[in-house]
């Protein structure tokens, strides 16, 4: 793995990613909001079975496990559960006693956002140790909240929509300031044109794909752009690209 960016660095591989992706320090109740998503090198979110995953490299893998290993709660919306078929958030033994010893939880907490409350509480999502959290506005189906709770811890925020702000602000009361967002490309948009994303990780895997796969982000526009300035970039083996891109 060579390391392109910041220019004047070690080119060579020094250390491992945990370092290089760690999170900034936070203080005041003050939370980071990160972004790890996938696209191919013509801009394609997903692979041609309309999965992210189908996009992934094996260097990709490690990235996806070592940010979740980083982070406090994994944010993920409903419809992203769904596709890429999501099971319970997992760490290896190495992962977990470093989380501990920082003061952290052995596993990220997840966080399922979903507007319709669309959620089979016998998916394989919530069979884990760890209980989901899963936000919703106060419009949500009273039937189907009431199914959810069997399974997974809720919160309701905002009226008719979900109140991604005021999701973030729970999430950091609750001691979950550092965030991941995994998308889907309709969450991911509604946090850029609302301007709350702090950092997006987008790996550029080497393929073209053409057809008519989404973007990584979609939705109503961020206006004006949000400035982004690159924070590194680094080349694997296998021809993955890792960039990381922070709020300017």
């Amino acid at each position: 793995m060579q390391r392109l960016y910041p220019p004047g660095s070690d080119p060579q591989h020094t250390h491992d990613l945990v370092d290089d992706y760690a999170y900034p320090p936070l203080a005041g109740g003050r939370w980071w909001l990160r972004a790890n998503m996938i696209a191919s090198v013509d801009g394609a979110a997903t692979g041609p079975d309309d999965r992210s995953g189908g996009l992934a490299t094996p260097a990709d893998r490690t990235l996806f496990h070592q940010l979740r290993g980083l982070a406090d709660a994994v944010i993920v919306g409903a419809g992203t559960v769904r596709d890429e078929d999501y099971g319970p958030a997992r760490t290896d033994e190495q992962t977990r006693a470093r989380r501990v010893a920082d003061g952290q939880s052995p596993r990220p907490r997840l966080v399922v956002v979903s507007a319709s409350m669309s959620l089979d509480p016998q998916a394989r999502l919530f069979g884990g140790t760890d209980r989901v959290l899963v936000v919703t506005s106060r419009a949500a189906d009273r039937t189907r909240v009431e199914q959810l709770r069997e399974v997974a811890d809720l919160v309701r925020v905002g009226d008719d929509a979900v109140d991604l702000p005021q999701m973030l602000g729970v999430l950091a009361d609750q001691g979950l300031r550092r965030l991941l967002c995994e998308g889907g490309p309709g969450l991911l948009g509604d946090l850029v044109s609302g301007r709350l994303l702090d950092e997006l990780c987008l790996t550029v895997a080497p393929v073209l794909t053409a057809g008519d796969a989404r973007r990584i982000a979609v939705g109503g526009p961020a206006e004006p752009p949000l400035g982004m300035a690159l924070g590194s970039m680094w080349l694997t083996d296998d021809g993955t690209v890792f960039t990381r891109w922070v709020r300017s």
